[in-house]
């Protein structure tokens, strides 16, 4: 297979706005020992590269950074000492990796490896013309799925399993809250809730995306625009509440989320788009056993429970819109406004 001597990939050197993303040119990597190269066809853009470009107050990013956890592509080069992958095999990638030795790593816990990291935040990632991965992190693509709907699954469908399946054990007849479901974490947590036997109320900022997270399997729709949440929730459940929170929108909505639960009830989250600042009564959380659940990424064995119900069709990757390497800047910009419901994916 010919391989160019450089590629394309989307670099941050500086934080900022979305000019800070530079399309560059760099030499294709070499895959080591226990490595793989991917010659990248898809590459799906998330919420956290927008904070890696951004910039997190008190966290330093290892800057100069490639941009990109979610990626797919065909593998074009293995490293000595491979086995679970060969030269044309088409993948999708796991995209945290970690040390692979430690206490947890040995227990299956690798999201609590020490050493922990996500493609595109702690190393390079795969918003590129090619990549280089361990050979841990090759996931088998669903036969019959394309490269973007590979690129578009894993983060966000291993965030939102973890959360519901691991932290809150999701139990069918339950009533699950769903926030921003037109999100790309939101539009897969509806679809892991239900496949779960859960009733769904899904929220989000406009009637359209309601109508698309219907589709998804949610059985109740709140436009948070136009009504408060907290009270329809109220409403849709004759005062009882909900039973598990879906919560990564953080400050604006942390309040009302709180009120949304039943006794004995849990809010997980993973996230804080809107801000950190979550104001609730205290007294709430034990006058009525409340469970509060922090989850960042997931077992990346769970990725493989995943990928069995999407080559079954109970589960399926939400795609937005496919645009090309080159606009990246203006699918940040897509994020930002919110204007997609599922993910934006790129393509070399």
């Amino acid at each position: 297979m010919s391989v160019k001597a450089t590629m394309r990939c989307a670099v941050v050197r500086e934080h900022g706005g979305v000019d800070r993303i530079a399309i560059e040119e760099r030499p294709v990597p070499d895959p080591g020992p226990g490595r793989v190269r991917i010659a990248v066809k898809a590459i799906g853009v998330n919420h956290l590269d927008l904070w890696v470009r951004r910039g997190v107050a008190g966290h330093t990013f290892p800057l100069p950074l490639i941009l990109g956890c979610d990626f797919a592509g065909v593998v074009d080069a293995v490293g000595d000492g491979v086995a679970n992958a060969k030269v044309g095999d088409e993948i999708a990638v796991a995209p945290g990796f970690s040390c692979g030795t430690c206490a947890h790593c040995l227990a299956g816990d690798d999201n609590l490896c020490p050493r922990y990291g996500i493609f595109g935040e702690t190393a390079d990632g795969g918003c590129a013309e090619y990549a280089v991965i361990p050979a841990a992190n090759v996931l088998p693509k669903p036969t019959g799925m394309s490269f973007e709907e590979a690129a578009a699954f894993p983060l966000v469908f291993l965030t939102a399993w973890h959360m519901l399946v691991a932290r809150c054990h999701v139990r069918p007849g339950e009533t699950v809250l769903v926030h921003a479901a037109g999100s790309g974490v939101g539009s897969a947590a509806v679809q892991v809730a239900k496949l779960w036997g859960a009733t769904v109320i899904a929220t989000a900022s406009s009637d359209a995306k309601l109508g698309l997270a219907r589709k998804l399997g949610a059985d109740h729709l709140i436009n948070y625009r136009e009504k408060d949440f907290a009270r329809e929730v109220r409403a849709m459940t004759n005062k009882r509440g909900v039973d598990i929170v879906f919560e990564h929108t953080g400050e604006a909505t942390f309040q009302g989320s709180v009120r949304s639960l039943t006794r004995g009830g849990r809010l997980v989250t993973c996230g804080a788009t809107s801000g950190h600042d979550g104001q609730f009564d205290l007294r709430m959380l034990f006058f009525k056993n409340l469970s509060f659940l922090g989850s960042t990424m997931g077992r990346r064995t769970e990725l493989f429970d995943v990928i069995r119900h999407m080559a079954a069709g109970s589960l399926r990757p939400v795609i937005d819109r496919v645009m090309p390497l080159d606009q990246v800047r203006d699918a940040h910009t897509v994020l930002e406004n919110r204007e997609q419901f599922g993910k934006v994916i790129l393509v070399p």
